[in-house]
């Protein structure tokens, strides 16, 4: 099989992305249990802010870390104006997801009417062929963004571990009454969530884009495959979201060698349906407490 090492790198390279974009929206749903479709809109927001301040400032840096920052305080704002006041009535949970939902197709109509819909891409450098690794091609955003990856996955288990915040994260998510009573505030850790997984969301974005064109529903179809990853691996563990991202990309990449591209969506939600119905609690078998949708 001559076509082994790139199918391995395709591999790799895939389940990185789909770590990262489940890490940003399982850092929202840990501790909120809420399905926020309008983080896909984020994801989305963060690539074109940095096509605009990149044409704007023609300079690397500072667009990056301008299109983060915009795009985090996005997330901020909408929690701060939609979710914030659903989560202090009571809403039930199926309500704030079409509430999301409507968020995120006022921001992609948004996006649509200031950006165009036709197809763009982030180019800052000339297209270069990718290094030979073993007989595969992969290029230097590829390296950056498995770097990416392993990073934030390290970050991410020590945050939880050993920092305050992560840690009250746990108990929020663990037990919200419980941790209500000793003190922890609610309003303060779901803004925060709201913040780190804005901010993970707008630096796999706008990495992302690097490497693949820009439309308005960019963000939608990554933010899926983000979540598939998260139920499949089991929600409550960040090893089991490595597991899931990883047998969601050898599921597509064998399936898109053997059969074609065009499958890889539907190998997705077959896997998903499947671990559904005989796996529910996902590769990592951890229940968690009143989980609700």
């Amino acid at each position: 099989m001559e076509q082994l090492p790139q199918i391995l790198i395709n591999i790799l390279y895939t389940a990185i992305i789909y770590f990262i974009i489940a890490l940003s929206f399982y850092i929202l749903y840990f501790s909120t249990k809420l399905l926020n479709i309008a983080h896909a809109a984020i994801i989305t927001l963060s690539s074109y802010f940095f096509l605009s301040f990149y044409s704007a400032f023609n300079s690397l840096l500072p667009a990056f870390i301008l299109s983060i920052a915009s795009s985090t305080l996005s997330g901020l704002i909408i929690y701060k104006i939609v979710f914030y006041k659903l989560i202090k009535n009571n809403t039930p949970k199926w309500i704030v997801l079409i509430a999301s939902l409507g968020v995120y197709i006022i921001f992609q109509n948004a996006i649509s009417l200031i950006w165009g819909d036709d197809v763009k891409s982030i180019r800052f450098a000339d297209v270069k062929v990718g290094h030979d690794f073993f007989g595969a091609y992969i290029t230097d955003m590829q390296v950056i963004i498995i770097l990416a990856g392993i990073n934030f996955l390290i970050l991410s288990l020590l945050f939880y571990r050993f920092s305050k915040i992560g840690k009250q994260m746990k108990a929020i998510s663990s037990n919200l009454e419980l941790s209500s009573i000793f003190g922890i505030n609610q309003n303060r850790i779901f803004l925060i969530a709201f913040g780190l997984g804005s901010c993970v969301a707008a630096i796999s974005g706008t990495l992302i884009a690097f490497e693949n064109d820009l439309t308005p529903t960019f963000g939608f179809n990554l933010l899926l495959y983000g979540v598939v990853a998260m139920i499949i691996g089991g929600v409550g563990s960040l090893w089991g979201i490595v597991g899931g991202a990883f047998l969601l990309s050898i599921a597509q990449n064998i399936g898109a060698y053997y059969l074609d591209s065009k499958w890889m969506d539907a190998i997705a939600y077959i896997i998903l349906i499947l671990f559904l119905l005989w796996k529910p609690l996902g590769l990592s078998g951890k229940r968690l407490k009143k989980v609700e949708i």
